[in-house]
């Protein structure tokens, strides 16, 4: 905690990160109307004491969209790995502990979805799905778990053949005891740090399908769908796309700097620091 506490690019992230929760989670109490309440009376308004981010097309106050689509945007990357975790963490460690046909299945999988991008490969499951939150979630889940499947292989490879863990070994520990006592605490950090630069490619590639307009469906806001929206008229209402692309770009600048500020404070090579 002490060097998480001097390490400003970890506490810049995480502070980026936390104001970006409790928007979302104090959605309803800090936004003036309702994310799809239309004023058509008060459309293709700029920014104003009013309207702080101004309106859309159909008089809907921007800033509560903004403020609404952190939900969507957060929710996406957390469930992204979270679905990551789930399946990347066992199979990485069945991989790299049990070895031989194991290890030959999942790495054939790896191998076989590494080869598509990961929106080239969400937007033809998109295609052919339809839109929606849980496909959305379902396209980038079906991915999302391969880099944390592969780190997860790499470390039990090398912490297996540790010294503790033939120590373990030699005083008669079986191997689901070594994996659960040994090894998985010692493939924590690595893995926290992975879910934690994974959340950003997830918020990214949600915001691409729905700029594309085939990711959330409407009324409810997302970020990328409201950039889709108001880059057609953007060189007479800039506010329309500006605001959500800021909003992009801070979330997922607060993930990186949060992740990469973690990977210095849980390296061991870096204790003394």
């Amino acid at each position: 905690m002490r060097r998480a506490f001097r390490n400003r690019m970890a506490l810049a992230g995480a502070a980026i990160v936390a104001a970006i929760m409790l928007l979302a989670l104090f959605a309803p109490w800090i936004t003036p109307a309702r994310y799809d309440r239309a004023d058509f009376g008060a459309a293709w308004q700029f920014p104003s004491a009013r309207h702080w981010m101004g309106t859309d097309g159909v008089g809907r106050d921007l800033y509560s969209r903004v403020v609404y689509g952190s939900r969507v945007s957060l929710l996406v990357g957390l469930s992204a790995q979270a679905i990551a975790l789930g399946v990347g963490l066992p199979l990485g460690l069945a991989a790299g502990v049990l070895g031989g046909r194991m290890d030959f299945a999942v790495m054939r999988v790896v191998d076989a979805l590494t080869a598509f991008p990961q929106l080239l490969f969400a937007l033809l499951i998109m295609v052919v799905l339809g839109a929606g939150l849980g496909n959305i979630l379902l396209a980038i889940g079906l991915r999302a778990w391969i880099p944390v499947c592969r780190l997860v292989r790499a470390q039990s490879l090398r912490e297996r053949e540790q010294e503790y863990a033939e120590a373990a070994r030699a005083q008669g520990a079986g191997e689901v005891r070594i994996v659960l006592r040994h090894l998985l605490p010692n493939l924590l950090a690595p893995v926290i740090v992975a879910v934690t630069l994974g959340i950003p490619q997830a918020i990214f590639t949600e915001a691409a399908l729905s700029f594309l307009g085939i990711g959330i469906k409407p009324p409810t806001p997302s970020w990328g769908q409201m950039v889709g929206e108001g880059v057609n008229a953007i060189r007479y209402y800039w506010h329309l796309a500006l605001f959500p692309a800021v909003m992009i770009a801070v979330t997922m600048a607060g993930f990186v700097l949060w992740g990469d500020g973690l990977r210095d404070v849980l390296d061991p090579r870096a204790q003394g620091a």
